[in-house]
């Protein structure tokens, strides 16, 4: 039997390449969306949807996608909390997201398209802080590649376009972002929060399609 994972798919150029290279492996996969609206606009949707297709017809199969909503949680995180965390506690909660559905799904690990340095929130310090948040392994296949070479994999895979295509960016990400945040500096601003409450709002949010 093969080993299952989840991929986060934001739409973006990274998530898309980082699924693929798990699909290319071998691996089942399933897929997740995080709906992040208003910080960003409806087309984030469109365009997972759009490479989850092109995605499937690597796996050979049609593909689970997974949709969450997300927005809430970025509304309570800027509202209650450090904004120069934002971005690391945003994705505490969208990887806590990620270990639900994956462990629903029977998956032994969550995929994303994070390498070091590409933003913020993806420097070593800032990886480290925001994995405690989950058990589940992190698989990041792009770790140790930069933007250039990601974008050629993207466009040799036909993700490339539906990826770059406009879409509102994410308008929740503070001016100075931390980039090398305290991993007890983090969980003093998350105690601020009411985790569980936010969790059973997002777990009740969850959608999943087949994309075929």
């Amino acid at each position: 039997m093969k080993a299952k994972v989840l991929c986060l798919l934001s739409g973006g150029i990274d998530s898309a390449v980082a699924s693929y290279m798990m699909i290319k492996r071998g691996f089942d996969v399933a897929l997740l969306h995080l709906v992040n609206w208003p910080f960003s606009d409806k087309k984030s949707l469109v365009k997972a949807e759009a490479i989850a297709k092109l995605l499937k017809d690597f796996y050979g199969e049609p593909l689970k996608l997974y949709t969450a909503g997300h927005g809430s949680n970025q509304t309570d995180i800027m509202r209650n909390c450090d904004r120069h965390l934002t971005c690391v506690l945003c994705r505490r909660f969208m990887y806590r997201t990620a270990e639900q559905i994956a462990l629903k799904e029977g998956c032994q690990a969550i995929v994303t398209g994070e390498s070091i340095g590409q933003v913020a929130s993806q420097t070593l310090r800032n990886l480290h802080a925001i994995s405690t948040a989950v058990k589940i392994p992190i698989l990041r296949p792009l770790i140790g590649l930069d933007k250039e070479e990601i974008m050629n994999i993207a466009r040799k895979i036909g993700t490339y376009e539906t990826s770059v295509s406009p879409g509102l960016c994410c308008t929740a990400v503070p001016s100075r972002p931390a980039t090398s945040a305290n991993p007890e500096r983090v969980l003093r601003e998350e105690a601020k929060l009411n985790v569980d409450e936010m969790m059973q709002r997002t777990l009740s949010s969850i959608e999943a399609k087949l994309i075929s």
